[in-house]
């Protein structure tokens, strides 16, 4: 069981399971058919979970002896382990993309491309911001397109601020981390920028995101059930915001998954205002 659950924590369960689920949900607000929805938001599970342990094999020399709760450096899974299950996720992940056409497996695999591009070269420096902010644009494209063979033009509104939100979205990630690679010597985002420019830039990009998200579903006439949810998502993403300044690594971890999980319910919200719009 102990290794089971190594094999499971190796993929990243947390953002796997929430960029799954954000997947299956704008699939079904496309007006795809459910087992379409699905389909992409296993698809996406796939994809993350062999990026996630990717990620992993090749943090094991820092983790090491810094980490030493995390699956590969525990011991309960091995890299040649590691390396199979990252290879099979992303087949599973390119397999299940396939069927709803070449263009969105095209996508499926610069999602891949993405996730390599932060675990072999740009993690742990100052630009390790950019695959989050290319990636996260990629989600809602990859789903809308999955389910309907096409992108709505209203997208170009969405995908800007996507990139604004994965920037955003990185540097909190990296504040949490900061003690940690510090230690490690690894010239991250958040260091570069120190922790209270870190803080601040990622704060203005959040905020810059609640502004064109709500601007948005007012041009769109949303009503108040969507407004309302914005609203209660908007609040769940300034939740993590305030958490990121904490002194606590932990307290700045769960700030970063509040500032996901508030970021994934606004962009629900959005997409829900505007598919209408956009057939």
């Amino acid at each position: 069981m102990a290794r089971l659950g190594g094999l499971v924590r190796l993929t990243h369960p947390f953002p796997s399971l929430l960029d799954g689920g954000a997947t299956l949900a704008i699939a079904l607000l496309a007006g795809g058919r459910p087992f379409d929805a699905l389909r992409l938001g296993a698809a996406m599970v796939a994809l993350q979970a062999s990026i996630g342990t990717i990620n992993d094999l090749v943090d094991v020399p820092r983790d090491t002896g810094r980490k030493p709760g995390k699956p590969i450096p525990a011991g309960l899974v091995g890299p040649t382990t590691a390396a199979a299950l990252a290879l099979i996720a992303a087949a599973v992940g390119l397999v299940l993309s396939l069927p709803s056409g070449l263009a969105t497996g095209v996508v499926a695999v610069a999602i891949l491309a993405v996730g390599l591009l932060y675990d072999l070269w740009l993690r742990g420096t100052a630009w390790s911001w950019l695959p989050f902010a290319l990636g996260i644009p990629l989600l809602p494209v990859f789903a809308w397109l999955g389910a309907t063979g096409r992108v709505p033009e209203l997208f170009l509104v969405l995908v800007p601020t996507a990139f604004i939100s994965g920037a955003g979205l990185a540097i909190a990630n990296a504040l949490a981390d900061i003690e940690r690679d510090a230690e490690a010597g690894v010239r991250s985002v958040a260091r570069h920028m120190g922790p209270a420019g870190a803080w601040t830039a990622h704060a203005m990009l959040q905020a810059t995101v609640v502004a064109v998200a709500g601007a948005s579903l007012l041009g769109a006439g949303a009503g108040i059930p969507l407004l309302l949810g914005a609203a209660g998502a908007t609040v769940v993403l300034l939740a993590g915001v305030y958490l990121a300044r904490s002194a606590s690594a932990a307290s700045r971890e769960r700030g970063w998954e509040l500032e996901a999980i508030g970021t994934a319910l606004l962009a629900a919200v959005w997409i829900a205002a505007v598919a209408p719009v956009a057939g």
